[in-house]
Parts: structure tokens; C-alpha cells; sequence
């Protein structure tokens, strides 16, 4: 049997190998367009720019300034969310919307990414025109070379000055109580209040208001949660949550109410 494999191989190869080869050269028929294989070049390699970073000493004071004004610029960049968080409407914003989310028993809904970015773009329309005219005064003509890096500041700095002293108009025990810790004496306008003075006086005003919101939030749904206790009470359902019953009716009355259109406009009527 070992002597009749290697017959029974060759006999297979002869018959099947010249049919493959008449069908590789047989020619193509009339009419037919021939085609051609081309291998495409390969492509350039991807160009890598070259960093190069020279520290060396400076030449003049100008190039002392620059560099005192790039870090200046860096650290300003670090302190930004910072700064947008305290110096705008974004605390008291945040604040409310986290009271409504507590005063209507909600966990999980609406999550805290939401409520941070309502915060921010209900920011962005408050500030707006604080934000227009930093940029007209300010950035614009220091991008042209209109003024200087400390003109820029100063133009920056005076209309969230404006905008801060505003929410304190009507109460500005805040900004007395800070005056009277640095040993200053009492202002009269704006301009006798320095900025290191007027900045935690005006986070301590927007914790002030935004808690004073969120406590006439929280009276209607403590009522509501008071009602239904009283209710299961009487009917001995003691071992019923009461916070799962009344969650509904607190919806159903946010919802009637047309809350989140009532409390967008009491919010953004407090800064105005």
C-alpha cells in the first residue's frame, strides 16, 4: 500500500496542473480591455516638528517684564475655573439648583454634570454683558497692541468690580465687616473699596442670598412631606417611607407650577 501512494500523487498532479495552466495562458477574448496592475507608492513618512526650548539670560528689562508677564498669564489661566466660579452668578446658580434638586427628595435626577452645566450657560447669559464689555475694552485692543498688559488688567478688572458691587448695593455690611478686619476706614463709593476687599465680600453676599433662596424653596415641599407623614400616621403605615410618597406630589406640583420656568426667571431677575 506505501508503494502505491506516491503513483496515486503523480497521477493527481498530472491531471489537474495542466488544466490550471490553459486556464492562466489562455487568451483573453475579441473586444476585451486589459488590464494592468501597478503597485502606488508609499507614502512620505509624517513630519514631526522640532521643539526647541532655549533658556538663557535676559538681554534688557523688557525681557524681564515679558517673562514676569507670561507667568502672570499662566497663573491666571490655572485660577480660571476659579475665578468664573466666584466672580459670577455661577455660586448662586449652582447653589439654588442644588436646594430644588434636595427640596423635590431627587437623588440621581437631574445629575450633578447637569445641574453644573445649567449653572454655566445660565452664567453665560447673566454675564453677558460684563463679558462684552471686557472683551471690547480689554482683550480686543491688547490683542491689537493698543495698550498694555497693565491697561488690559485694569479695563478687565473694572466691570466685574461693577457687576460684584451691584449685588451688594442694597446690603453692604459684608463689604464694611471686611473694611473693618483690614483696619480700613469706611467707603463711600466704589472706588474706596479695594478689589482683595471686594471679592470675599461679595462670595459671603452670594452664599447669603443663594441660601436664603433655597429656604422659601425648601418651606412648600416641607409642608407637602409634613402632610403626607400625617396621612400615613393616621392610617398606622409606619413602616411606609413617607419621602416615597410625597416625591410624586412634589413633582406634580413643581410641574403645575411651571417651577423651572418660575425659578430661571426669579434667578436671573435677582441679578439684574
Amino acid at each position: 500500500m506505501k508503494n502505491l501512494v506516491v503513483p496515486i500523487l503523480a497521477v493527481m498532479l498530472a491531471l489537474f496542473l495542466p488544466q490550471r495552466t490553459a486556464a492562466q495562458t489562455a487568451p483573453f477574448p475579441d473586444m476585451s480591455t486589459p488590464g494592468t496592475v501597478s503597485i502606488p507608492d508609499p507614502p512620505d513618512q509624517p513630519v514631526i516638528p522640532f521643539i526647541d526650548l532655549v533658556i538663557r539670560n535676559p538681554e534688557s528689562g523688557r525681557e524681564v517684564a515679558f517673562s514676569v508677564q507670561l507667568l502672570l498669564l499662566l497663573t491666571v489661566l490655572s485660577l480660571a475655573p476659579s475665578i468664573i466660579i466666584l466672580l459670577t452668578s455661577f455660586l448662586r446658580i449652582s447653589i439654588v439648583l442644588d436646594f430644588i434638586k434636595r427640596a423635590l427628595s431627587l437623588q440621581q435626577v437631574p445629575p450633578n454634570q447637569v445641574i453644573l452645566g445649567i449653572s454655566f450657560f445660565m452664567t453665560i447669559f447673566i454675564m453677558w454683558p460684563t463679558l462684552d464689555e471686557v472683551y471690547t475694552n480689554s482683550f480686543r485692543p491688547l490683542q491689537e497692541g493698543a495698550i498694555s498688559v497693565e491697561e488690559a488688567f485694569t479695563e478687565a478688572e473694572g466691570p466685574f468690580r461693577i457687576f460684584m458691587y451691584n449685588q451688594m448695593s442694597n446690603n453692604t455690611d459684608n463689604i464694611r465687616l471686611f473694611m473693618s478686619m483690614r483696619g480700613l476706614d469706611s467707603p463711600e463709593t466704589l472706588a474706596d473699596v479695594p478689589t482683595y476687599v471686594l471679592i470675599p465680600a461679595f462670595i459671603l453676599n452670594e452664599l447669603t442670598v443663594a441660601f436664603k433662596i433655597g429656604i422659601l424653596l425648601f418651606i412648600p415641599f416641607i409642608v407637602i412631606d409634613m402632610v403626607v407623614a400625617s396621612a400615613l400616621m393616621s392610617m398606622g403605615m409606619i413602616m411606609l417611607p413617607p419621602v416615597m410618597i410625597s416625591m410624586p406630589f412634589k413633582l406634580i406640583l413643581f410641574i403645575l407650577v411651571d417651577g423651572w420656568g418660575l425659578l430661571t426667571d426669579q434667578l436671573v431677575r435677582s441679578f439684574v
